[in-house]
């Protein structure tokens, strides 16, 4: 679901994008896939394809004026994530510069952003939103 769905969602919407004349598409990737997070290897591979997918993306779409980018959030306090241990977690607050649990909205900013007209000219680019847990 992870790469198969966004290349099809992306392919889908090319066509209406590319007649608009300009268009965004923001990738859901997973810092896993950028420090290989133990017992989790179908997903973090199914991760890594969506980041480089987002870059092949960027390079076929940029004639038409689309720009494709990828967020990678870390380990976000949502309903889906509740199955996570404790020690995860935690481990997750401590090692991040921003030490703290990282909620949905720290998330949706950057996909705002990367949706604007503020980042008309970032495309092919793979933005960590994790408090600095990995750095790129």
């Amino acid at each position: 679901v992870n790469v198969r769905g966004t290349w099809l969602m992306s392919r889908a919407c090319h066509a209406a994008l590319a007649a608009s004349g300009r268009g965004a598409i923001v990738n859901l990737a997973s810092d896993t896939a950028l420090w290989g997070a133990p017992r989790l290897m179908a997903y973090v591979a199914s991760k890594g394809a969506v980041i480089s997918l987002t870059r092949a993306l960027a390079r076929e779409y940029g004639a038409d004026g689309i720009t494709v980018n990828a967020i990678a959030p870390g380990l976000v306090l949502v309903e889906a994530t509740e199955y996570v241990p404790e020690s995860r977690h935690r481990l997750y607050i401590e090692q991040r510069a921003l030490q703290r649990e990282q909620l949905p909205a720290d998330v949706s900013g950057v996909a705002l952003f990367a949706l604007s007209d503020l980042a008309r000219f970032v495309t092919g680019q793979l933005l960590p939103v994790n408090g600095g847990f990995v750095f790129n």
